[in-house]
């Protein structure tokens, strides 16, 4: 047993997706949430930029002596797990791993579709991972980077965002693809929207789901699991303004966020 927190990252808000479903099965964890709110988005940055922005993010994490980290991003997942799992030595869970086994589980037709940012699709992180699980996978990648700010705005039901999805998701549907990964912590959010899109007929792969599960059993194997069955707290931490935050995190979480602190993260 080890009731030390675990610590959760994403470059904004949208890992809190994955944070609600860390709450959901994990009830007796105690949780640190950092978002580099003031340096979002990563999903245009280059390599190099998100390995230095996650690292530094990483070492303030570690001053909150938690016992591991679930990367709530997929661009840092895609682009930065690998550096980050040779500098640190915790145990480190990203988005990409469970969702691209969770979209190879549920194919019948073999045609998976990945929407995510332009780093986590042109990383090519989801394809190779579901090409090396099933080899005979055709998998159409689509970066839709207007999807964070509908979702940002809580624009998610809108009429906005069933158009902007419908533009983006035409392709998909001409490959008849019968899964798709939300390969972005914020698509969740627009999983109703896109499901209508969809008209109903594709598996969506929620990685924010499928991430938490992992990370409960991650735990258990380690020998991490908090003593406690229910209780655990969250704290907040941002790189920038946190009212944004806090409204648009309450959408996601459907409940207040009472505090968040602001930390000065380029000193780590």
């Amino acid at each position: 047993m080890d009731d030390r927190p675990i610590g959760v990252f994403d470059s904004g808000v949208g890992g809190l997706t994955v944070l609600k479903e860390l709450i959901e099965k994990l009830p007796g964890e105690d949780v640190v949430y950092f978002g580099d709110t003031a340096r979002i988005p990563y999903g245009s940055r280059s390599k190099e930029t998100v390995i230095k922005y996650f690292l530094q993010s990483v070492r303030f994490l570690l001053t909150k002596d938690i016992k591991a980290i679930v990367v709530a991003c997929n661009t840092a997942s895609a682009l930065a797990m690998e550096e980050a799992q040779k500098v640190f030595e915790i145990p480190i869970l990203g988005v990409i791993e469970p969702g691209a086994e969770a979209a190879i589980a549920v194919t019948r037709n073999s045609k998976i579709g990945v929407i995510g940012t332009e780093g986590t699709i042109n990383s090519q992180s989801y394809q190779r991972r579901m090409r090396r699980m099933l080899p005979s996978a055709e998998i159409i990648g689509i970066s839709c980077p207007l999807f964070v700010p509908i979702v940002e705005e809580g624009w998610e039901n809108s009429d906005v965002a069933f158009m902007t999805a419908k533009q983006y998701l035409l392709e998909l549907k001409e490959h008849n693809i019968d899964s798709l990964v939300l390969g972005c912590t914020h698509y969740p959010t627009l999983r109703y929207t896109i499901d209508k899109v969809l008209e109903g007929k594709v598996n969506l792969i929620n990685p924010a789901y499928e991430t938490a599960k992992a990370a409960k059993i991650m735990l258990k194997e380690s020998n991490l699991t908090s003593s406690r069955i229910d209780g655990g707290k969250c704290e907040f931490y941002v790189s920038d303004d946190p009212e944004k935050f806090k409204r648009i995190g309450g959408n996601i979480l459907k409940k207040e966020i009472a505090s968040i602190r602001k930390v000065n993260i380029e000193n780590m």
